[in-house]
């Protein structure tokens, strides 16, 4: 709450900044696009070896940049807390926020900030020791939970807890960073957070198997892009590379055989990677610009698969983000 209504200040002093210039202008007399991601989510972004960003929304950063620039390589990533996310996509610091921000009601009707599609469906969980024998979250009475200042899950904590008739400690960290340090040096009984952020959590622990993820959840976690209001086209090109990317997957239009399905006869194909249509010329782009996103990073399937799916250290299951076809809710509006 204390995020909201810092933001909700800046938007006053700001609302008539950067968006009136038009973001797609800037980012293109810039050269580069300046993407607001987490200070390190595994799974989701977080800088490797080499300092190189990984995860589901570092690549939807670089589908944003293949989409307007036509390079997937032309981003500067931009860590940010849960405290100043929303003051930085306010203030111009960034040109679009990608850092697993749940939407809600005040955050899209109070901050002066549009909430793209959901990206990824999620729910607020707990991480507890194995060897503490807690398989529901009402047995956490009593318990001191980590959890991290000025996001949804510290509310949500509150609000369980009250409608349960349950008591906990929180005990808030600043930086999510410093939350994980003091939960697994044993400072806290459990810690919440997204479920998916937990899974990551564990993952990079030194003592993985001392730690379970309660299957319960206490929420809706909808994750997805933030821009600023009254930028249109550019709140519309960020809406649509994510359409986009459910398009292909359920096209079967994947990185490898994009190339070749541009020249193929599928009009759905022909329409998404600029074979027809002038879709792109519609947003100011070339007409390309799907093919030139599926290209640098591939379908949202193979997005998903590759950073939390199968094919990552967190093997979390498709779930509710799979495609709606196959018992998901992942539904691309079409291009048509």
């Amino acid at each position: 709450m204390r995020t909201i209504l810092a933001a909700a200040a800046l938007f006053t002093a700001s609302m008539f900044g950067q968006a009136e210039a038009g973001t797609l202008d800037v980012v293109r007399q810039r050269g580069t696009l300046v993407c607001g991601v987490s200070t390190g989510f595994a799974g989701f972004s977080a800088p490797d070896t080499q300092g190189v960003y990984r995860g589901l929304d570092a690549d939807y950063c670089r589908a944003v940049a293949a989409a307007v620039l036509g390079d997937a390589t032309k981003v500067r990533f931009v860590g940010l807390t849960a405290q100043n996310r929303f003051t930085a996509l306010q203030s111009g610091e960034v040109d679009v926020l990608f850092r697993n921000s749940t939407q809600t009601f005040l955050r899209g009707n109070s901050i002066g900030l549009t909430q793209g599609p959901v990206n990824f469906y999620d729910g607020q969980g707990f991480v507890v020791r194995r060897d503490a024998n807690v398989s529901r979250v009402r047995e956490l009475d009593g318990a001191s939970i980590c959890v991290a200042q000025g996001t949804t899950h510290e509310v949500t904590l509150g609000d369980y807890a009250r409608a349960n008739r349950i008591r906990v400690n929180p005990v808030v960290f600043e930086r999510v960073d410093s939350m994980y340090q003091a939960f697994f040096a044993g400072r806290c009984d459990a810690m919440t957070q997204d479920a998916s952020a937990l899974a990551g959590a564990i993952a990079q622990a030194p003592n993985a198997a001392q730690y379970v993820v309660l299957a319960e959840t206490i929420s809706k976690e909808p994750l997805g892009p933030f821009t600023r209001n009254g930028d249109e086209q550019w709140t519309n090109i960020v809406a649509w590379v994510h359409y986009g990317l459910v398009e292909a997957e359920e096209n079967g239009i994947t990185q490898a055989n994009a190339e070749e399905q541009s020249r193929g006869q599928n009009p759905v194909a022909q329409r998404l990677l600029g074979t027809s249509g002038e879709f792109g010329q519609r947003f100011g782009l070339d007409n390309r610009w799907m093919l030139n996103v599926i290209r640098a990073v591939g379908n949202y399937g193979e997005v998903f698969e590759r950073n939390v799916g199968q094919g990552s250290v967190l093997k979390l299951p498709r779930g509710a983000n799979g495609l709606w076809s196959n018992g998901g809710l992942m539904y691309a509006i079409p291009f048509r």
